[in-house]
């Protein structure tokens, strides 16, 4: 079990840096996400460069990475704990790509894809916690954090066996966020909207 495990997290890490942004950007001609706008290859800043299509594109892709080979470790009896390894890596293959420089995004999407499986009762309330976040306050990784930073409570009310993996990629995601939290505490992060509206207003698509 211990070299399947070991396979599975080589191929969630090769998954994992499959850049969905870059490769979308690619595809519509856009800038590379890596240099405009946030500068960060997530859907929300495709949505800046590009709008809703490609930004959705890019979304369920990266969900897609985490799903995929946390799903099929869990279909092959993989442990609890070992999955959590899994879904790390596919985050870290989502943060440092092998395919393209090590530059990547912070996995926000990648996550939700790995902790996905547990059931849609949980991926339910991840979506509807990240959408209030940011109904209410307007910031895309203030809503990432606090989503992240519930879901090992929500899982331990709705699986307890996963908690711990949960965590783990809880405090990947958050750790992934300290720029964007100092700049939250400054006051200096920009809301989603309001970016959109700068890049169109200085020519971007």
């Amino acid at each position: 079990m211990i070299a399947t495990i070991i396979l599975m997290v080589s191929i969630a890490y090769l998954c994992g840096s499959l850049s969905s942004a870059v490769v979308i950007c690619q595809l519509y001609r856009l800038p590379d996400p890596r240099q405009a706008g946030s500068q960060n290859p997530g859907a929300t800043n495709v949505y800046r460069l590009g709008g809703r299509i490609p930004a959705i594109l890019v979304l369920v892709m990266d969900i897609l990475k985490g799903t995929v080979p946390v799903y099929i470790s869990y279909w092959i009896g993989i442990d609890a704990v070992a999955l959590g390894l899994i879904g790390i890596a596919a985050c870290l293959g989502h943060i440092f790509p092998l395919y393209f420089g090590f530059k990547g995004g912070k996995a926000v999407a990648t996550a939700f894809g790995a902790m996905l499986p547990i059931g849609l009762q949980f991926g339910a309330l991840l979506i509807f916690t990240w959408c209030v976040a940011l109904f209410i306050w307007g910031y895309s990784s203030l809503a990432a954090i606090i989503t992240v930073a519930l879901a090992p409570v929500y899982v331990w009310f709705i699986k307890p066996l996963y908690t711990l993996p949960v965590a783990m990629l809880s405090l990947l995601i958050i750790l992934r966020h300290r720029a964007n939290i100092q700049r939250l505490l400054k006051g200096e992060e920009t809301r989603v909207w309001n970016k959109q509206g700068k890049l169109k207003s200085d020519g971007q698509p």
